[in-house]
């Protein structure tokens, strides 16, 4: 989302910041829930992938509430999106490989570490 359909939203109708904060805190809360909850290499993937969107709904809200003449937030937000797409990828290519050699993708069963 970009800073100009923030002032839309902004202007036509009274959206306040706190909205987005709370929808950023939810996701960021889910996503640390999965994170410590989940067994599956997969499932932990995607619930870091939501702590990230929590953090660039937070970047665009807030830059397009203290300075919407300034693109700073929609800047971050590339660049997370951009570590996103890295870290899928190599994440997602280590998670294949753990798999072949063990078997399994669940946590538990995973050791490689360890001597």
């Amino acid at each position: 989302m970009s800073v100009g359909l923030f002032k839309i939203l902004i202007s036509n109708y009274d959206v306040k910041l706190w909205y987005f904060l709370i929808i950023s805190a939810v996701l960021f809360c889910i996503g640390i829930f999965g994170v410590l909850t989940r067994r599956n290499l997969v499932q932990i993937l995607m619930s870091i992938e939501l702590i990230l969107n929590a953090a660039m709904i937070n970047f665009v809200a807030f830059s397009a509430y203290q300075k919407p003449e300034s693109q700073l937030g929609t800047v971050f937000a590339i660049f997370i999106i951009m570590v996103a797409a890295c870290e899928v990828g190599i994440g997602l290519a280590i998670i294949l490989s753990i798999y072949r050699k063990k078997s399994s993708t669940d946590v538990s069963k995973i050791n490689i570490l360890k001597w």
